[in-house]
């Protein structure tokens, strides 16, 4: 008669973290905010700081990360695009309805929680959360044998989690302040740059008009350069004005260098790829929403993300790569940057 041998399961866990709990505790208990909008959260750093603490306090390998998280009609932010961009994080997105309320939140935390128990796939599940309506899923998890630990963040005073959810839970565990300090920090107001001074007054060397800086170079604190102005033609100057035959030739030696191979090729014209920038910020505000755009200010940089966004984008529009053309791309940018500041009334210049 055959008999079943029984096979240990391999020690493994989860993190389950409900992004709306963990930001609005902890904007509350760091800097006294109750708005999102209040503070900047560096949730890469964050998310390593939270899975080399479940590394330290549990057995096993960690399977992944799944990060519960809310957004109007269900589009994601930029910095959930970046969270869902980090290897072994799984963004799950419910909706954000017009009170500020997460829906199919909880729902969707059960139904993986439930499913990874089911399958055997952890043997442990972190939970950092504090609404009662995560109690269907830690009973779901508990009933197939896994074991769940529940983190929680300092309260201000008082508890911030429900009181069965707490004791329903394997272990239970609180963030301090010390430990999340360090990725939260308040929101710096957005600069309004001066506006630019009469350009009738202000002349460069050869007698035109000063540049006026572009976006990156405004926010960024760099003074535009000035153009060279065009060579005489005719005979070299230096000959023609009686200049000693050393410094003659110290002049024709110094001729500009070949081209590399490739940088001779005709790039894409750059009104063109203005156009293209300003294009693509305005489908991004009416597709993602205001406040969803507004996040990416001040500027100039974009997360690298939304940048190899930008650049997909643009290059669908163009039907071509924009990969040989650093000046493009740059061009490009700057376009963006300038619908961005004139949607939310930041006046600069265009680039000259």
């Amino acid at each position: 008669m055959a008999t079943s041998e029984f096979v240990p399961q391999p020690a493994r866990y989860a993190v389950f973290v409900d992004a709306g709990y963990l930001y609005a505790a902890s904007g509350a208990l760091l800097l006294g905010c109750s708005s999102r909008r209040e503070y900047r959260v560096a949730a890469e750093k964050l998310i390593k700081a939270l899975t080399s603490h479940a590394d330290d306090q549990l057995l096993g390998e960690l399977l992944r990360v799944y990060w519960y998280d809310a957004a109007p009609k269900k589009q994601p932010t930029v910095d959930q695009r970046v969270i869902a961009n980090l290897p072994l994080v799984k963004l799950r997105l419910g909706n954000l309805n017009a009170q500020g309320q997460q829906k199919g939140v909880d729902a969707q935390l059960r139904n993986d929680l439930e499913a990874l128990a089911r399958h055997r796939a952890i043997t442990d599940a972190v939970l950092l959360a504090g609404d009662e309506d995560m109690l269907p899923a830690v009973e779901a998890a508990q009933r197939y044998g896994v074991r769940v630990h529940l983190w929680g963040v300092e309260p201000t005073h008082g508890s911030n989690q429900a009181e069965w959810l707490v004791w329903e839970s394997d272990t239970v565990e609180v963030l301090p302040a010390d430990f999340l300090r360090p990725y939260f920090t308040k929101a710096k107001a957005l600069p309004v740059p001066a506006a630019p001074p009469d350009a009738a007054a202000v002349r460069d060397g050869a007698g035109g008009r000063a540049p006026v800086p572009s976006p990156s170079e405004v926010f960024a604190g760099r003074t535009p350069a000035v153009k060279p102005s065009a060579a005489p033609l005719g005979p070299n100057p230096a000959v023609r004005q009686g200049a000693p035959a050393a410094a003659a030739a110290h002049v024709n030696n110094h001729t500009a260098p070949a081209p590399a191979p490739g940088e001779g090729k005709l790039g894409p014209d750059r009104d063109h790829m203005l156009e293209i920038g300003e294009h693509v910020a305005q489908k991004w505000i009416f597709e993602r929403g205001r406040d969803n755009i507004r996040d990416l200010l001040p500027g100039p940089i974009l997360p690298p993300v939304i940048d190899k966004e930008l650049l997909i984008e643009a290059e669908k529009e163009l039907g071509g790569s924009l990969r040989p053309y650093q000046e493009a791309r740059t061009w490009l940018r700057d376009g963006f940057w300038e619908r961005v500041y004139r949607e939310f009334g930041i006046g600069i210049g265009k680039s000259s």
